[in-house]
C-alpha cells in the first residue's frame, strides 16, 4: 500500500487556516490569521512595479539581490545596533517562515532538541518537526508570559542543540525584556547553542524596547536572527524575509534555501529595499501610534464584555481568556465564538502542546480600523447571548 511519509504525517493543518476557512464559509469576521488589512506603502508598491518593468524578473544568487541585502544591513545597524556584512552574512529568503525552515535544515540533524516557549508560534512547531528535530517546551506564565531562569536548565538535555526566542512574540504579544534574554544568553553559552530568533514583529512594540539577542555579548556567532517585511510593509503573501549570521552559517544555510526556494522573487525584493531604505522614520512612528490605538480598541472590547485580554506589549494579537463561553475545549469555545458574533478567533490549544491553553482564544488586530469596529459592535452582543446560552442550560 502506497502511504504518506512519516513527516507528513506528523503534521496537522494550521487551526490559523481552517478557523479562516470556516469564517469564510460564514461570511464573518476574521480575527484568526494575521493577514494585515492595511496598506502597502506606495514607494514598496511602485519600487516593485519598476522593477519589472526593468527586467527584473530572473533568478537571483541563492542569498538574494545586493540592493536588498545591502538595504537590510544598513537598516540592521541603524535599528538594531548590529553591524553585519552584506555580502557575506545577509540572506534574502522566502518569507521569515522560509529562513527558519533553511536554517534548521542547515544547523539541526535529526534527533536534536530545540527549546520553545509557549505558548509558541505553529509553524516553529511543525518546521522542526518536519527536520526530524524534538522541540521542548518552557511554558510562560500568566499574566505577564514571565519565566525563571532555572526555566530553561529544566528544559535541556544532552541532545538540546537550540532554543527559539520570538519577540515580540505570537501569539502572546510578549516583549522579551534585556534581563531575560541575557539569561537566554548565559544559558546558550553555557550549553552551547543556537539561538534562532523570530523577529518579524520587530517594529510592533507598545511598552518596552526591542533587543536583538545578537547583540549582546558572546552572541553574534551563535544567534540566527531571522525577520522581514511582510508584517511592517503589509506585504504577508510576497515572501520576503532574511536571516542575518555569522558567514560560516551562511555557507550552509544559503544552499539549502537555493535547494528549497531558489531565490526570493527578485522584483518584489527591490521593493523592499526601496522601502527600507526611502520610508522615514514617522512611517514607523505612525504604524506604532495606529497599531497601538488597534490594540487598545480590541482590548477595551474585550474587557467590556468579559473575555479578559493580556494586553499585549508588542506584535499584532491578543490572548483573551475564554471561560465564559460554552464548550470544554479552546477549539469549542472559538466555534461558539464564531457562531453567536461571526467573529473568527484561534483557539489557544493551537499555541501549547500537552493540553494546555484550553481555556484561551487568540484575536488578530491586523485589521482595517473598520472591520475592528464592526468586530467590537459584534463582540458587544456576547454578554445577552452567553446569558442566553447559560439559560437554555438551566431550563
Amino acid at each position: 500500500m502506497l502511504s504518506a511519509s512519516q513527516r507528513a504525517t506528523r503534521l496537522l493543518q494550521s487551526e490559523i487556516r481552517t478557523m479562516s476557512l470556516e469564517c469564510a464559509r460564514i461570511k464573518g469576521i476574521n480575527l484568526a490569521q494575521g493577514v494585515c488589512d492595511t496598506p502597502v506603502p506606495e514607494v514598496v508598491r511602485e519600487g516593485a512595479r519598476q522593477a519589472m518593468e526593468r527586467g527584473v524578473n530572473s533568478y537571483t544568487r541563492a542569498e538574494g539581490l545586493p540592493e536588498l541585502r545591502y538595504a537590510v544591513a544598513e537598516k540592521m545597524r541603524r535599528y538594531n545596533g548590529l553591524e553585519c556584512d552584506p555580502e557575506t552574512e545577509v540572506i534574502i529568503h522566502s518569507g521569515s517562515t522560509g529562513a527558519f525552515y533553511a536554517s534548521c535544515l542547515a544547523l539541526l540533524n535529526p534527533g536534536d532538541e530545540v527549546i520553545l516557549f509557549e505558548p509558541y508560534y505553529g509553524y516553529h512547531l511543525n518546521t522542526l518537526v518536519a527536520v526530524g528535530a524534538k522541540p521542548a517546551f518552557v511554558t510562560l506564565q500568566k499574566p505577564d508570559w514571565s519565566f525563571q531562569p532555572g526555566d530553561l536548565d529544566k528544559a535541556v538535555t544532552p541532545r538540546t542543540r537550540a532554543i527559539m526566542v520570538n519577540s515580540p512574540a505570537n501569539p502572546s504579544g510578549k516583549v522579551f525584556t534585556k534581563q531575560e534574554l541575557e539569561w537566554i544568553a548565559e544559558f546558550a553559552k553555557r550549553n552551547n547553542l543556537f539561538v534562532f530568533t523570530d523577529e518579524i514583529y520587530e517594529t510592533f512594540v507598545y511598552d518596552g524596547k526591542h533587543v536583538s539577542p545578537s547583540t549582546l555579548p558572546g552572541m553574534r556567532e551563535r544567534t540566527i536572527t531571522i525577520s522581514g517585511y511582510s508584517k511592517t510593509f503589509s506585504i504577508t503573501g510576497w515572501r520576503i524575509g532574511y536571516t542575518v549570521c555569522d558567514r560560516k552559517w551562511v555557507q550552509a544555510i544559503a544552499p539549502l534555501h537555493d535547494l528549497v526556494y531558489v531565490c526570493a522573487p527578485a522584483p518584489l525584493q527591490i521593493g523592499v529595499a526601496e522601502g527600507i531604505l526611502k520610508l522615514p522614520q514617522s512611517f514607523y512612528d505612525e504604524l506604532g501610534k495606529e497599531y497601538l490605538h488597534k490594540r487598545n480598541l480590541l482590548c477595551d472590547t474585550l474587557h467590556e464584555v468579559g473575555l479578559t485580554p493580556s494586553v499585549p506589549k508588542g506584535a499584532y494579537y491578543v490572548l483573551a481568556d475564554a471561560s465564559i463561553l460554552e464548550g470544554r475545549t479552546s477549539k469549542e469555545k472559538s466555534m461558539t465564538l464564531l457562531r453567536e458574533t461571526g467573529v473568527a478567533t484561534v483557539a489557544g490549544s493551537a499555541f501549547y502542546h500537552d493540553g494546555g491553553g484550553e481555556n484561551l482564544i487568540r484575536f488578530c488586530f491586523a485589521k482595517t480600523d473598520a472591520e475592528l469596529a464592526e468586530a467590537s459592535q459584534r463582540l458587544k452582543m456576547l454578554p445577552e447571548r452567553t446569558g442566553k446560552i447559560a439559560m437554555s442550560h438551566i431550563s
